[in-house]
């Protein structure tokens, strides 16, 4: 049986912060019941964990005025559903389809066109199509205003082309250097920061340069200059400005992203819990990374619990980067929670139909999972004979140049040598000494190795000795 405005509150529970606050900052409401509700609404979509039910004593028909209301206002701010109407009539245009009242409201958007908006230059190309369908329809009135706006801004056109060209060169060296093909990408911080706050360009070029700061500051583990481009983003949507539900939800990814990296893992886990309120093509990366931020604050059975929920995504995606960290992270969350046994066949069976995939995406966090639930069941043969296989040790000197490196896979082979009595614990803990002031560098890096390998003290306590004094050495 449903209960009282069950559907009234599905809609709202995919309703998101930034978009109350911008409602709430636009309505003219005189009815105080109508105000209440898109309160109480503001509230449950700010406060995730304390949900307040709607009135049941008020006029149902209230609350179905608000869900066209609300549906109607979005609409208006929406970007992406803007896009999707030029698509439209550009797709009419071509096939000479267009309705008279589409054409008429084509043509009172070019009276009214707010330049730079946010794709100005897909509306400038649709109006390019737009000029050669009227023309040769001897429609000279309308084809006037149009060519107008086309000589008029043809040059905020060409200059938009000429930055969209310029970000997909900062991309390729942005993402050589994730992929460890390149060494630095920070030359080009400067330039996006000035594009992204260039309020002359349309907001879509702002966005892509944005998302590549990002990627510039998880390259070289610097979020400190994130912050003020964040806040003015935050300020934006408030307004009604860059808005989609597609963009707010990245940016909800992108602020766990940041918070995560200055260890305020509340608000992290707080963004990360919007950035899945409502499903969009990235879904299943905002899942990924709010389940690392779970793990991270030792909430396995949360985090067990979303990925349970997201599998059926999972299956079905066509990225195998985000699949790849999903199963992953998945086996992650089984380790946590005491399910070694269930990690090791999860990872068994989705390595064996999709080994190539593995290996050309996020191998390194895959395996260093993997091989950790092998190495708490003691099938240290099954680690070394995996290790083998895949050349795990040979891909693994490749992957130390990343910032973010620990020699975690040397020592999971070192210690199920070990234990399969091929090495002495001498030449385990001198092998050991040879590998950490290689690669540990800060104290961060030596709390981040000691609880990957943390399971490995119960068998060698001499280990844990060993780090602990190499630790205390490096920090006096």
């Amino acid at each position: 049986m449903r209960s009282p405005l069950q559907k009234f509150t599905e809609f709202t529970n995919q309703l998101l912060p930034h978009e109350t606050a911008y409602l709430l900052s636009i309505h003219q409401f005189k009815d105080h019941e109508r105000l209440s509700i898109l309160q109480r609404i503001d509230f449950n979509a700010t406060q995730i964990e304390q949900f307040q039910p709607y009135d049941t004593s008020i006029d149902k028909r209230k609350y179905y005025h608000l869900t066209n209301w609300i549906n109607k206002r979005l609409q208006q701010i929406d970007v992406d559903a803007h896009f999707n109407w030029m698509l439209e009539m550009e797709q009419k245009i071509m096939t000479d389809s267009i309705l008279a009242e589409e054409e008429k409201q084509l043509l009172k958007s070019i009276r009214h066109y707010q330049y730079p908006g946010f794709y100005f230059s897909k509306f400038y190309e649709l109006l390019d199509r737009y000029r050669d369908f009227l023309l040769i329809r001897l429609r000279y009135a309308d084809h006037q205003l149009v060519a107008t706006f086309l000589r008029e801004k043809e040059a905020d056109y060409l200059h938009a082309k000429q930055v969209r060209e310029r970000i997909l060169l900062a991309t390729k060296d942005i993402v050589d250097q994730y992929s460890g093909q390149q060494e630095g990408s920070q030359q080009w911080a400067a330039w996006l920061t000035e594009i992204f706050y260039d309020e002359d360009l349309e907001g879509y070029l702002r966005y892509l340069a944005l998302v590549r700061m990002v990627f510039i500051s998880h390259n070289h583990r610097q979020y400190t200059q994130l912050r003020a481009p964040f806040d003015f983003l935050d300020q934006q949507f408030r307004l009604g400005r860059f808005y989609s539900k597609r963009l707010l939800l990245n940016y909800y990814n992108n602020r766990l992203m940041l918070h995560s990296n200055f260890a305020d893992y509340d608000r992290a886990v707080n963004y990360g819990y919007l950035s899945v309120r409502a499903s969009t093509h990235d879904n299943l990366l905002y899942t990924n990374n709010l389940c690392a931020v779970l793990l991270r604050l030792n909430r396995a059975q949360e985090a067990l619990k979303l990925m349970q929920q997201a599998s059926a995504i999972a299956k079905t995606t066509k990225n195998m980067h985000n699949r790849v960290g999903f199963v992953a992270f998945h086996m992650e969350a089984f380790i946590e929670n005491g399910l070694p046994m269930q990690a090791e066949r999860y990872g068994d069976v989705f390595l064996a139909a999709y080994s190539k995939e593995v290996l050309h995406y996020r191998w390194h966090l895959f395996f260093t999972i993997y091989l950790a639930s092998l190495l708490q069941l003691n099938h240290n043969e099954k680690l070394l004979k995996t290790m083998s296989k895949y050349r795990l040790l040979e891909r693994d000197q490749t992957y130390t140049n990343s910032k973010n490196y620990l020699p975690v896979l040397p020592f999971y082979q070192l210690t199920a040598q070990y234990r399969e009595g091929l090495i002495s614990q001498d030449k385990l803990l001198t092998s050991v000494k040879q590998l950490i002031p290689l690669h540990l560098k800060s104290a961060n890096d030596f709390e981040r190795f000691r609880k990957q390998i943390a399971i490995s003290f119960q068998w060698i306590p001499a280990l844990e000795e060993l780090l602990k004094k190499m630790q205390n050495a490096r920090n006096c």
